[in-house]
């Protein structure tokens, strides 16, 4: 057994076991946040209770996921700290300040006010209580801007100068903050956020849908209904911008992967060798003992386009870039290639399963439409279950009107297994490097944490998240299946109370939830 090769291989398994985990929990939040924000706007301004009970049921599955994400980045922390010091201690200078950021500022945000948004829903006046859900949804905002701006040096290595110590110092935040790999990263992670999000919301209404469909007409509470439509739009609409916003993002991306990290491109595209124009790979079964594939199905100039808005620029391919690196560091060019199959099939599968949901709310828009796009005789009003129209004066049979509300309840993961998918891609496509040009991946482990400790923490972490699995799936369980709330919105304004006050003192803290 060879011990150097498993120490880092060990301690790359408990950095990606821990953050693909603690970040399924990361989009939810985000968007859930602000959906949650969005829908106490829209009840504060207009008073109609259909959004004060969304913005109840919604909030407590924000709140379950928030805590639990809490909880899981507290164990990641635990770990890179563990088996990546000799990374911290060459560029905690530079890395160190945006994470200090997060935690001074975006923690401070989401900390402080969603304890105000809990205990205050019958305390503070109702602007003032929306504009905590908004600030907890602005810490959310920022403390993804942060830990990707951290995440982006390490792709794109900026504002920085090398000391005589040999360590990196930062030189400008504003250049690790606001350099294209981080504006680019960011603006395309939240619009994968708001597909989750979307998503979710969409997969929990369809259930709702189906279990309200097998009550009699009788028992069905005409608000709730209400509620359950209004979600499910809200949730087509989410997806859909969201998707949208990943398009747009995932082209601005890739064009500045292409100028700052070509290996990475080639990689997802198995493109071994520089071409002009260069075809954008559908299948490829790829050697690299050989340096090309061995069956491909490409677009013939799409690539090119993809990275330059034209459909015959050359793009750099594996081996070229590899002999270059090789030439610049020293080495065998194989050592600078990534695992190619990793990087291309995460590649593909973050892209479909993310595209497979908007393809959903798509669909989902179409046939849940209303007002004119229908016939009179078809609409429904809100308190009644929608038809599924799949044109103006046809409906889905009952049979395929069943199996649609099942695929959009399905939709609910497919996000989320596209979210890790494309960090997988993101963190493997860079390899060996840990910081691209930098470092890599083997020079920055622990010197002095052993095999066994790694295998020891593994083992607790696996436990440990497994358990928390287990909490966070029954407590999510149970609060969907208990449904919208009956509880109905307060009629005025919390009146004004004064710490010091009587009734403040004698009344105990409340928990709204």
């Amino acid at each position: 057994m060879d011990l150097a090769l498993a120490h880092e291989t060990l301690a790359r398994w408990q950095f990606g076991f821990t953050t693909v985990y603690h970040y399924l929990f990361v989009p939810l939040t985000i968007s859930l946040a602000a959906l949650t924000a969005g829908l106490q706007t829209a009840w504060v301004r207009t008073e109609k209770e259909k959004y004060f009970r969304a913005t109840k049921f919604w909030g407590k599955l924000f709140l379950i996921n928030i805590a639990m994400g809490v909880a899981t980045g507290l164990v990641q922390e635990f770990q890179f700290g563990m088996n990546w010091s000799a990374y911290s201690k060459f560029v905690g200078d530079v890395f160190g300040a945006p994470l200090a950021m997060e935690a001074l500022l975006a923690f401070f945000f989401e900390s402080t006010f969603i304890g105000l948004w809990i205990f205050g829903w019958d305390r503070l006046p109702r602007k003032v209580h929306l504009g905590c859900i908004w600030m907890v949804s602005i810490g959310t905002f920022l403390s993804s801007y942060f830990i990707l701006a951290a995440n982006s040096f390490m792709q794109h290595p900026n504002g920085y100068r090398i000391a005589a110590n040999g360590r990196a110092q930062l030189t400008s935040i504003s250049k690790v903050l606001f350099q294209d790999t981080t504006l680019a990263a960011v603006f395309h992670t939240l619009a994968a956020c708001f597909i989750v999000g979307g998503a979710f919301m969409v997969g929990i209404s369809a259930y709702l849908v189906l279990r309200a469909r097998r009550q009699p007409l009788e028992e069905r509470d005409g608000t709730k209904i209400a509620t359950i439509r209004t979600s499910l739009r809200l949730g087509l609409w989410t997806a859909l911008a969201g998707g949208i916003g990943a398009l747009l993002s995932g082209d601005t991306i890739g064009r500045v992967m292409v100028q700052q990290q070509p290996m990475k491109m080639a990689a997802a595209e198995g493109l071994w060798h520089t071409a002009a124009p260069a075809p954008f790979s559908l299948f490829a079964i790829g050697s690299l003992h050989q340096g090309r594939n061995v069956f491909e199905f490409n677009i013939p100039g799409l690539l090119s386009f993809l990275s330059y808005h034209d459909f015959h620029s050359p793009v750099r391919g594996i081996v070229d870039v590899a002999r270059q690196e090789s030439t610049q560091f020293g080495g065998e060019w194989q050592h600078y290639v990534p695992d190619i199959f990793e990087s291309f099939w995460a590649y593909r599968g973050m892209i479909t399963f993310g595209m497979i949901s908007v393809a959903i709310a798509v669909a989902g828009l179409w046939l849940t439409r209303q007002k004119r796009w229908i016939d009179p005789r078809f609409r429904r009003p809100e308190t009644e279950l929608p038809l599924l129209m799949l044109t103006r004066e046809r409906e889905l049979s009952p049979f395929l009107t069943t199996w649609a509300w099942r695929i959009a309840l399905l939709t609910l993961g497919f996000p989320l297994i596209g979210n890790a998918l494309g960090w997988l891609f993101t963190e493997m496509g860079r390899q060996p490097w840990v910081v691209y040009g930098l470092m890599t991946t083997a020079d920055a482990v622990s010197p002095n944490v052993s095999v066994t400790e790694q295998i020891i923490s593994l083992g607790v972490f696996a436990v440990l998240y497994g358990a928390l699995a287990v909490v966070e799936v029954r407590l999510l369980i149970k609060y969907v299946r208990k449904g919208i709330g009956d509880e109905p919105p307060p009629s005025h304004e919390p009146l004004p109370r004064g710490p010091l006050s009587p009734e403040s003192d004698d009344e105990p803290l409340t928990f709204a939830y």
